[in-house]
């Protein structure tokens, strides 16, 4: 999508050379008319988006009249559609098992199996600190109220980086806790999450939150797992399962002090002792090093393109431009954004990712493009 856009923005500029654009983003002259066609007729980045593939009339797709007997066989015996075929064979309508499902698919009447899954595909970094898995694992009640135990994890060597407790997932406490990491094992590449406080927010499309801002002023690119998709996390999700039956074994502790003595020990046991399968059962410190890549208390400003128009949102997230006032995003509150214009829209920018597009005639503003769901593979 990101690529999509700027491909556009450059089409759009004076002087430009279609062709040469497309030879330059690997696509065909048909997939580059296409893109230009769809922002023209959207006016809108939005029309950008990928669309479904799914046809829009499927002629030999069963009769509704048909479709509508399954229902009722099924509402009447609640049957599959291998037993469901048998009955309408008898009734004269020649339907095999497959199609029988579909249609109770199509209408609701299939419940999703128990639980998640298998995944279908696995991944695994070249290198360490190309990626770090970040989760919480399971809570438990403590004195002081609950012990949530935050992770980090490499996902090349399983180098548990980070494992603390804290007293609630706020966005300070983490924030606290990847300082300490990044300044023991430095910076990684890449940080993969699920769609939880405080690295994801309900209240923008991006998810944008202080934490996840604070990540990408690191140079760190993100990636969200897919919703109710654990597999995603499977490395991380397998790492708590090794903990808490540990802890059950030992005991949970019963104050935040007992906690993250506790969570020390695991770490040290986790990292030094235990053997890995995947690692050629070797420990998973045996071959990790720290990130080349230093934590930046005070990273330094992002360097845009020359020429772009930058401005500073204000305390609230918003953009003064051309004397109004537009609401960009809350985590983004003081943070410096690139604005590139094209007719009666502009593009802001943060950093390397599009985030909102903003018309000029209605003032509305709207968000452009979404975080990656999950690492690609």
């Amino acid at each position: 999508m990101e690529e999509r856009i700027e491909f556009v923005v450059k089409a759009a500029l004076e002087g430009s050379n279609l062709s040469r654009l497309c030879r330059e983003y690997g696509v065909s002259r048909t997939t580059g008319y296409l893109w230009r066609c769809r922002y023209k007729e959207a006016g809108s980045w939005r029309g950008l988006a990928e669309r479904s593939r799914r046809p829009q009339h499927r002629p030999a797709r069963t009769e509704a009249v048909v479709e509508q007997r399954v229902e009722e066989l099924r509402r009447r015996y609640g049957w599959g559609g291998k037993k469901l075929a048998v009955l309408l064979a008898a009734e004269g309508t020649e339907l095999n098992g497959s199609t029988v499902n579909r249609i109770l698919r199509r209408r609701g009447l299939v419940e999703p199996p128990a639980g998640y899954g298998r995944a279908t595909t696995r991944f695994e970094r070249a290198a360490p600190n190309e990626l770090w898995q970040m989760d919480f694992k399971e809570q438990w009640e403590i004195r002081e109220g609950w012990c949530y135990p935050l992770t980090m994890l490499d996902d090349h060597r399983r180098y548990l980086v980070g494992l603390q407790a804290l007293l609630g997932p706020e966005g300070s406490a983490v924030g606290a806790c990847l300082v300490r990491s990044f300044e023991a094992y430095g910076v990684p590449g890449a940080m993969l999450m699920d769609h939880g406080v405080p690295w994801w927010s309900t209240t923008n499309e991006p998810g944008l939150t202080r934490v996840s801002v604070g990540l990408i002023r690191q140079g760190i690119r993100l990636y969200y797992r897919g919703v109710r998709h654990p597999q995603t996390q499977g490395k991380v999700e397998r790492l708590h399962g090794t903990l808490k039956r540990r802890l059950g074994r030992q005991g949970y502790p019963a104050n935040l002090a007992a906690g993250a003595r506790g969570l020390k020990d695991c770490r040290q046991e986790y990292n030094q002792v235990r053997s890995h399968e995947a690692r050629e059962r070797q420990v998973p410190a045996r071959h990790y090093e720290p990130s080349r890549r230093a934590y930046q208390p005070t990273p330094r400003p992002w360097e845009y393109a020359p020429g772009a128009a930058v401005r500073r949102l204000n305390t609230q997230g918003c953009l003064d431009y051309q004397q109004r006032r537009y609401f960009v995003w809350e985590a983004l509150a003081g943070e410096r954004v690139s604005l590139e214009n094209l007719g009666d829209k502009v593009l802001g920018r943060y950093q390397h990712m599009y985030i909102r597009e903003i018309d000029t005639l209605s003032g509305r503003t709207t968000a452009v493009v979404l975080p990656s769901p999950h690492p690609p593979l």
